[in-house]
């Protein structure tokens, strides 16, 4: 998605593991990024991202990655959850905030790509992505092409979002 800036991107260290203990997809992608910012001493940019069901009052959000052990587990519950209902609009959210290099968060945006749950995944183990069918895309969010994605998929959204801001604050005009 930072492809076409002239920055070096860099994956963040290995053995940084942040505990998501936020209240909001903002507030736990600010602790992800505050931390990869002081680590590296740069400027650092991170996300957070959940599945919200309209039907389950946007469960399970927020504790998607927590849902349930492994995908399979958590595709089932939300199918059982969520029952014979034909109200079926879920949503995946992120949050992606850029920190500077002495953590401090200055930017932040959010992108939404709305769908519908299928009654079954369209293909085994593939998770939430399995399940939400992307009206514009004529498939599901897990077979969004990496063009889709960019252009559809929240995480995409997010990045389009916060790129004035990111030039600006990298001075990259």
């Amino acid at each position: 998605m930072l492809g076409p800036l002239p920055i070096h991107v860099q994956r963040q260290p290995d053995d940084l593991d942040v505990e998501e203990t936020g209240s909001t997809y903002r507030e736990n992608a600010e602790l992800k990024a505050t931390a990869a910012a002081l680590r590296t001493q740069g400027w650092a940019l991170a996300d957070d991202s959940g599945l919200e069901v309209d039907a389950l009052q946007c469960a399970p959000g927020l504790f998607s990655a927590r849902y349930a052990e492994g995908n399979d587990a958590k595709v089932q519950r939300i199918l059982a959850e969520l029952g014979p209902s034909l109200y079926r609009s879920a949503c995946f959210r992120s949050t992606m905030v850029l920190s500077d290099p002495t953590g401090t968060c200055r930017a932040a945006a959010e992108g939404i790509c709305w769908g519908e749950l299928l009654s079954a995944p369209a293909y085994p183990g593939g998770g939430f992505e399995s399940l939400l069918w992307v009206r514009e895309a004529r498939c599901t969010y897990g077979e969004l092409n990496p063009a889709q994605l960019s252009r559809l998929g929240s995480r995409g959204k997010a990045a389009r979002a916060l790129a004035p801001q990111l030039r600006q604050l990298l001075d990259l005009n």
